[in-house]
């Protein structure tokens, strides 16, 4: 491999060996030393790749993300066009990404608060991106004296305490369970008889 390849190699295993051990034990309880010991890589090597163990705590955090948005974008563009659907779609797919794999999401969920200012920028960009979705689907729909932002954000924050629930409770509420809380929560708020007319077509 070239001097590249190598370096690429190396960042790929760091963020494998964080994707697991920053989701168990944990970000504060796995040092640079446990992390370049499950990669196979030095110590030095590691400065090469991350200026820190929070600079590759991020670059996990965004990969999932990154990861969780262009499924959940795919989900709503092949739903049909109507509000309802889009929202369906969007929380199923959601939960079920993020859950499909339990180190998911206790690093987006659980990780992600307990590493405190080291991803709060990260975290907030993320917020955002989701927010952008949520007022994206719901684009026509009206909101008589509500912020649909503001909305948006309460929707993010509720579907964000069901996930810690499920990575924190031992049984583990049912997927679809979560997913059936998630989108009455949803219909709730944007249906004919809740605070918004479901009429988004």
């Amino acid at each position: 491999m070239s001097a590249a390849e190598r370096l690429a190699d190396r960042r790929e295993r760091l963020i494998s060996a964080a994707y697991t051990l920053f989701a168990q034990p944990g970000f504060h309880a796995t040092t640079i030393e446990r992390l370049c010991a499950t990669a196979r890589i030095s110590n030095r090597a590691f400065y090469e790749c991350f200026s820190s163990r929070e600079d590759l705590m991020r670059a996990v955090y965004e990969r999932c993300i990154e990861e969780t948005l262009a499924s959940v974008s795919e989900a709503i563009d092949a739903a049909p066009p109507t509000l309802d659907d889009r929202i369906v779609a969007g929380i199923a797919e959601y939960i079920r990404f993020v859950t499909k794999d339990v180190r998911r999401a206790r690093l987006m969920h659980l990780e992600v608060r307990r590493a405190g200012n080291v991803l709060s920028g990260a975290r907030q960009q993320a917020v955002a991106s989701f927010t952008k979705v949520i007022e994206s689907s719901a684009r026509g729909a009206r909101v008589p004296a509500l912020d649909l932002h503001l909305l948006a954000l309460g929707l993010i924050g509720a579907i964000t305490e069901l996930l810690i629930e499920w990575v924190m409770t031992e049984p583990s509420p049912p997927t679809e369970q979560l997913i059936d809380t998630a989108v009455y929560i949803f219909r709730r708020t944007f249906s004919s008889d809740g605070p918004l007319a479901a009429s988004a077509q």
